[in-house]
């Protein structure tokens, strides 16, 4: 296990599942919603937090919205903001950085973040993984 799969797991997770490290194997296992009921999501959920699961950062905790007003902030504030208010603020968001021609500069800092994320979930854990993070794209 490496900060790159920390870091790809939480790039995968959605509002429909979570991901849980596994303090014995080192492994991380995954939990979805998908033809549970909520209270069997949220007993299986409490069952890994008990027996040596952490879990990963959510979607909330991620927070990719606050990502994109923070780089909004450093690259054009008053078009990417505005991009990025009310429904559809993504796909918004996204065509602005392309049509801007800051792609690259995008992708650049939320990888970045992503990475900052993973290296604070890791370090609050107490959990010591290889790899930096830096071989990813």
């Amino acid at each position: 296990m490496t900060l790159d799969d920390v870091i790809l797991a939480l790039e995968m997770t959605n509002d429909a599942s979570e991901a849980f490290y596994d303090l014995v194997t080192h492994e991380i296992t995954w939990l979805d919603d998908f033809g549970m009921t909520r209270e069997e999501y949220e007993k299986a959920s409490d069952t890994l937090d008990e027996h040596g699961f952490k879990r990963l950062p959510s979607r909330r905790d991620i927070d990719e919205y606050g990502m994109m007003a923070d780089f909004a902030d450093r690259h054009h504030p008053s078009e990417l903001h505005s991009a990025i208010s009310g429904r559809g603020a993504f796909r918004r968001f996204k065509d602005a950085v392309r049509r801007m021609g800051l792609e690259q500069e995008w992708y650049q800092f939320r990888d970045a973040e992503y990475k900052r994320v993973a290296q604070e979930w890791c370090e609050d854990c107490g959990i010591i993984l290889s790899g930096s993070g830096d071989d990813r794209r």
